[in-house]
């Protein structure tokens, strides 16, 4: 009887520490059966201790290959030609994609089977692996980078006085239940691979700048650094009523803390463009990626409806007291320009949402007034460009 190998056969002479990379691709693709005991040409060898051997496979699988895949292999000994064969068998797993525990989510640790080989998945093909297993929630969806450190995260707790140990971490869904990082993760590690923008311009257009600058890390703490960023830009200003010295800042504090909390917790972060705070003479722009939630109008977000699209990331920042509830932070925005003649604008476009605080010692603001609008075509393409740069 010819055998040969094919897209879900796999012959093996011996059990080397390759045979985890033929596991993991026929648990990741449509499953297979890996025979012990047979060379690649089909010549049956036989195995002389099948129990050794099989104890040796399934040790591999406990110990070098997450996620646990244990309950989708099946061990049997049989028979060819009158010599015995150890035959494992594989089922597609339902928690893909499954690696090498000590190289992570990353091609070098995900295989996939191709055409009678194992192969390194793209890092395409395992992000699609993911979205198909842990769903759309990119918050909850297992992180491709798992080297992760949490210096600023766990700064930040501590000056709350918060726990902040592995069952916090579960808890918050920062891990998941087998303990790999999630993209949440990812947001409040030291590696968080998106930033923010900014930057200063000469005046009330982007003809000049004076100053530009990025932020990186956690996104904790370019929360920090972004707001000593406009805070040091943001001067006080005194007028006087008779004998009665009032100070007022060019742009309220309470709404500068909002609009920046709003464009890091409602951000869409499956997008890698960074989020874009612009500081002009007479306003501060906030733009944030990711436009309003299906099915929620702008009207809907000036009555106080909120649809969070990262749940986790504000229960975090909820933990942190950096926010209170849902809703609540256009209403504070608006709230703290109440009575000074000019009010906050918020536009939207499919792929954005920008706040717009007008500085309240210029007087030319009073014509931004009541103004809410949308992006135009030609401000869309201007932003795409600039955070391109």
């Amino acid at each position: 009887m010819m055998r040969r190998e094919s897209e879900n056969v796999e012959f093996k002479v011996i059990v080397v520490d390759d045979v985890k990379k033929e596991i993991i691709a026929f648990a990741n693709c449509e499953g297979g059966k890996l025979y012990i005991g047979i060379r690649d040409d089909g010549t049956v060898v036989g195995v002389a201790d099948p129990d050794s051997a099989t104890l040796q496979i399934s040790n591999m699988v406990r110990d070098a290959i997450k996620p646990d895949l244990t309950m989708f292999i099946h061990y049997e000994t049989v028979e060819m030609e009158g010599k015995q064969v150890v035959l494992v068998d594989i089922q597609q797993g339902t928690e893909r994609p499954y690696y090498i525990a000590r190289k992570g989510l990353r091609p070098e640790g995900v295989y996939v089977r191709q055409g009678y080989s194992s192969a390194p998945a793209t890092n395409t093909a395992i992000r699609h692996m993911i979205k198909e297993t842990d769903g759309d929630h990119f918050e909850e969806m297992r992180s491709l980078e798992q080297e992760l450190t949490f210096d600023a995260a766990a700064n930040e707790f501590s000056k709350r006085n918060t726990a902040f140990g592995p069952a916090q971490m579960r808890t918050l869904g920062i891990t998941s239940r087998d303990g790999v990082y999630t993209n949440l993760g990812l947001l409040l590690s030291d590696q968080c691979v998106h930033t923010i923008k900014t930057a200063v311009f000469e005046g009330t257009t982007q003809s000049e700048f004076k100053d530009r600058r990025g932020f990186t890390g956690s996104l904790l703490k370019q929360m920090n650094e972004v707001y000593e960023y406009i805070d040091f830009r943001n001067p006080v200003h005194s007028t006087f009523d008779k004998l009665r010295r009032i100070d007022k800042r060019d742009i309220p504090e309470v709404a500068v803390r909002e609009a920046l909390l709003n464009l890091l917790v409602y951000r869409e972060y499956s997008f890698r463009a960074s989020a874009l705070i612009s500081i002009y003479t007479d306003r501060i722009e906030f733009v944030s990626i990711g436009g309003l939630v299906s099915g929620v109008t702008l009207d809907d977000v000036m009555m106080g409806i909120s649809v969070c699209r990262n749940a986790n990331l504000a229960n975090v920042f909820y933990r942190l007291e950096l926010i209170e509830a849902y809703g609540t932070g256009i209403r504070k925005i608006m709230d703290a320009y109440e009575g000074s003649g000019v009010t906050p604008q918020i536009e939207t476009s499919d792929n954005a949402f920008k706040i717009i605080l007008p500085n309240l010692n210029v007087p030319s603001n009073a014509g931004l007034a009541g103004q809410r609008g949308n992006f135009g075509d030609t401000d869309e393409r201007k932003l795409l460009l600039f955070l391109q740069e």
